[in-house]
């Protein structure tokens, strides 16, 4: 048996599961759909990832504080940097 990975949620991918996705690409796509997906925008432009290297502590404090408060991290790093740039 080939082995071709597995799927996002850890699923072995088959044979079964690669001919369903050529058979659904061979049907063709709704391309308004597809639109649909990705993430949400932050504001009208274009956003900016920003690439931060942080200590391991700050990084544990992060996601303890994202967990507490159901956030993503990245929302909670958001936060803190217009609290911090924008309203002093």
């Amino acid at each position: 048996m080939t082995d071709y990975g597995t799927t996002s949620n850890g699923r072995p991918i088959t044979e079964a599961d690669i001919q369903a996705w050529a058979d659904e690409a061979e049907r063709g796509y709704d391309t308004a759909e597809l639109k649909k997906r990705g993430r949400p925008r932050l504001g009208p432009g274009v956003s900016t990832v920003l690439p931060v290297r942080i200590t391991a502590d700050l990084d544990a404090a992060l996601t303890a504080r994202a967990t507490q408060t159901n956030q993503s991290r990245s929302e909670i790093t958001r936060a803190a940097l217009h609290a911090y740039l924008l309203t002093r």
